[in-house]
């Protein structure tokens, strides 16, 4: 534990022997970051605050990799402030307020300004959350959050309350490139005192296989360079050796987190919008990363009648076939019945004309008076027990349809007249568009 006469964590240049290249490159300055110009960009609300050093409280939240820990570091040295860091799954109640007192010193004594690093805060319970709190209020320490879940539902509402909260984005290949240039001609930090023959397509699919992530992208460039027997004074990194390196690309996919929902929405979206190539990636990204295909199979049943329904409903068997064929079959071969649901009711036309129907019919009883049986429609019990009170026989008339042409004869089934149902013109629906037309038109034209 450091006491006030240590030197704080921003004075010097660190050593960087035995550090991984990942490590070595942090970058010192804000246009170092690769990436997240969407908050880092000039006039941006995140890098006009950090260089006013007008800012209280932060969280970044997004996936590994992109930056958040070195932000944060960036920012207390852009600002000249003490960096002080904990990590949400090892650190506790008494660490948190050691560091705090220390800030507090620090402030009283040289009138410096810490921020207090937490790295993971969603491991924190909500009693050591709540401890940053009144320290916050008064200043004692800046407080920045890092986390891969999203803080609105992760991290305590107080603590949310009191910072701004910016997401941090996959780095995009082309920034990942020059990073990973810089670390191939960086003399000091990087592999620039080696004598390194790069082919162009190597660096490439590092960075493309690192999907965003730029701790992996300089770790497996890190590992093809140390791993690759020198000719001569020469280490050629080609594209084998870069593909040994990184061997499988590690999708983001938090199974309770942004990725699982996001990636869901966007397959399902895709099959709303008829657009098999986009169903076909999510799908195949999702069973990639490990989603439960039981998941996937529940989310085609749910889409077959809420976005293809009465258009044809042929789709509610298919997914339901599918369903059943996974659970037969198994993984991999399950993924075949999974795509071939996927591709049928992306391509089938669409109506959310029963999904919406139910749904008023639900409103309604939500919002207003529960409406009651008609007396015709009752069971026979409840006939004779209506009769015995003295109700008019023929208002409990039911006229039995089969005892009609066609099977039809007008009678009222709900009271007030109210219509949920609203067929489309797309599909199989439209057939039963002009049948309900038909019906509804005798119903006006005959007595009931």
């Amino acid at each position: 534990m450091s006491d006030l006469f240590d030197p704080p964590a921003t004075t010097g240049e660190p050593d960087h022997s035995g550090e991984p290249l990942a490590s070595r490159m942090r970058p010192r300055t804000l246009e170092e970051i690769a990436g997240q110009k969407h908050i880092l960009g000039e006039g941006k609300l995140l890098r006009r605050a950090i260089e006013a050093d007008r800012f209280a409280s932060l969280i970044f939240y997004g996936p590994p990799g992109t930056g958040k820990t070195t932000l944060a570091s960036v920012i207390a040295r852009s600002t000249g402030s003490r960096f002080e860091a904990l990590n949400g799954v090892e650190s506790n109640v008494a660490e948190i307020r050691a560091k705090i007192d220390q800030a507090r010193t620090w402030r009283d004594l040289r009138n410096e300004t810490t921020i207090l690093f937490i790295d993971e805060i969603h491991r924190f319970n909500k009693a050591q959350q709540d401890v940053l709190l009144p320290h916050i209020e008064r200043g004692t320490v800046r407080f920045i959050g890092a986390t891969t879940h999203n803080p609105y539902f992760y991290v305590n509402s107080p603590l949310v309350s009191r910072s701004q909260i910016f997401q941090l984005e996959s780095v995009a290949t082309e920034d990942l490139l020059p990073v990973l240039e810089r670390a191939l001609s960086d003399p000091e930090r990087g592999f620039g005192k080696l004598d390194i023959q790069t082919d162009p397509e190597a660096i490439q699919h590092l960075a493309v296989m690192s999907d965003g992530d730029v701790r992996k992208a300089l770790t497996s460039l890190e590992l093809a360079i140390l791993t690759t027997p020198p000719d001569g004074d020469t280490i050629h990194l080609t594209l084998a050796v870069a593909e040994e390196s990184i061997q499988r690309k590690a999708i983001v996919y938090d199974a309770d987190g942004d990725a699982h929902y996001d990636t869901a929405s966007a397959f399902i979206k895709s099959i709303r919008g008829s657009d098999p190539d986009a169903a076909l990636y999510w799908l195949a990204k999702m069973l990639h990363a490990g989603e439960d295909p039981r998941f996937i199979a529940r989310r085609l049943v749910i889409s077959a009648s809420e976005d293809i329904g009465l258009a044809d409903s042929n789709a509610l068997r298919v997914a339901m076939d599918a369903q059943q064929a996974f659970e037969f079959v198994g993984m991999p071969e399950g993924r075949i019945p999974l795509a071939h649901a996927t591709v049928y009711l992306a391509t089938a036309p669409k109506s959310n004309t029963a999904y919406a129907g139910i749904n008023a019919a639900m409103a309604d009883i939500e919002k207003g008076r529960t409406l009651a049986v008609p007396e015709h429609l009752r069971t026979k019990t409840r006939k004779k027990l209506a009769a015995a009170s003295g109700t008019e026989e023929e208002k409990m008339r039911y006229l039995y349809s089969h005892d009609y042409e066609g099977g039809y004869v007008p009678q009222a089934y709900l009271p007030e007249g109210r219509v949920y149902y609203h067929p489309g013109e797309n599909g199989l629906e439209k057939r039963i568009k002009e049948r309900m037309e038909y019906l509804r038109q005798r119903a006006k034209s005959e007595p009931q």
